[in-house]
């Protein structure tokens, strides 16, 4: 939670608390964010509640802490995806696929946190320096390839990537509902074509 700027985070735990937080986010994810109590977290990861309360303070800071942790584990992977490919264009690939294969546990613990932040202006601050953390490796992605000229922008930069991030989060709802899959294929090409065209690039010589 210190990277959301709360003040409140705790540092009690250790690796021991990380591993909680796995745990809270897998009950998030099965019982929903107005339905999951200490007593749940307990049960799963076999944690007192008192130790849980002393790792976290109250339910909501778990349960923030819980979301973010999630938003920093999706932003290294796409950080390690990055490291692997020079080329800007192949970078945006990859974690374009990544996101569109979010697995539908973390798409439901997505939904519940919004839908909660919709009603909670706190909760709605939180929400939204994560969704910043979550586009920065993008916005680095497009930055690298204009600077390298091999991207030439239509748009603002900061808009490209929301349009590409909205288009990835999109899936959360057809997803978790079950009327679309992440691995719907003609929907990755749509999204990848949308992004060359705001870049100005011919993917196929890439």
């Amino acid at each position: 939670m210190s990277n959301l700027g709360s003040g409140r985070a705790r540092r009690a735990g250790g690796a021991k608390r990380t591993l909680v937080l796995d745990q809270v986010i897998a009950v998030l994810a099965d019982r929903g964010y107005a339905g999951t109590r200490y007593a749940d977290v307990s049960e799963a990861s076999g944690v007192a509640v008192s130790t849980l309360q002393g790792y976290f303070g109250s339910r909501e800071d778990m349960l923030i802490e819980a979301f973010g942790r999630a938003t920093a584990v999706a932003v290294t992977a796409m950080d390690e995806l990055v490291a692997q490919f020079d080329d800007p264009w192949q970078q945006l690939v990859a974690m374009v696929d990544r996101g569109l294969s979010t697995d539908i546990a973390t798409w439901r613990m997505l939904m519940e946190f919004w839908t909660a932040a919709a009603h909670d202006a706190e909760l709605q601050e939180h929400a939204a320096a994560l969704a910043a953390q979550y586009r920065e490796p993008f916005v680095d992605a497009v930055r690298r390839g204009v600077e390298s000229g091999a991207f030439t922008p239509r748009f603002e930069i900061a808009t490209v990537v929301e349009v590409v991030v909205a288009a990835i989060v999109g899936q959360l709802y057809p997803v978790v509902l079950g009327h679309r899959t992440p691995q719907d294929k003609d929907y990755r090409e749509v999204v990848l074509a949308q992004l060359a065209f705001a870049l100005t690039i011919d993917p196929t010589e890439r």
